[in-house]
């Protein structure tokens, strides 16, 4: 699990914001705990300077408007919705849960899809 002190991490390009609600997700979804470290840690050190190029080492990743970008974890399980500033090297957690969850969303606002 995500530790509260503070880690030398050399080589830092994004700032995520915030590392808080990522333990959160942690703990809510403790079987996805290694899978979200390890996107958190690759993701610090990844210089991408637009989605396209975010794209080339993250397959999976899909633009879905607004700057936000869903990440497949653990394989299709569970989906990470963030939001981009590239300018900024800024990365905004927006919502975390499992795809089942993740299709009663809007990901453009994060609220509950009418039925």
């Amino acid at each position: 699990m995500f530790s509260n002190r503070k880690l030398f991490l050399p080589s830092i390009v994004f700032n995520i914001i915030t590392r808080k609600t990522l333990i959160q997700y942690c703990q809510k979804y403790p079987e996805a705990t290694t899978a979200l470290q390890a996107w958190y840690y690759e993701l610090l050190r990844t210089d991408a300077k637009n989605f396209n190029e975010l794209k080339k080492v993250y397959g999976n990743a899909s633009l879905v408007g607004d700057d936000r970008v869903v990440f497949n974890i653990m394989g299709n399980k569970f989906r990470l919705v963030v939001r981009v500033i590239f300018e900024f090297k800024t990365i905004q957690l927006k919502w975390f849960g499992t795809h089942a969850e993740y299709d009663k969303i809007d990901v453009s606002t994060i609220n509950y899809k009418k039925k």
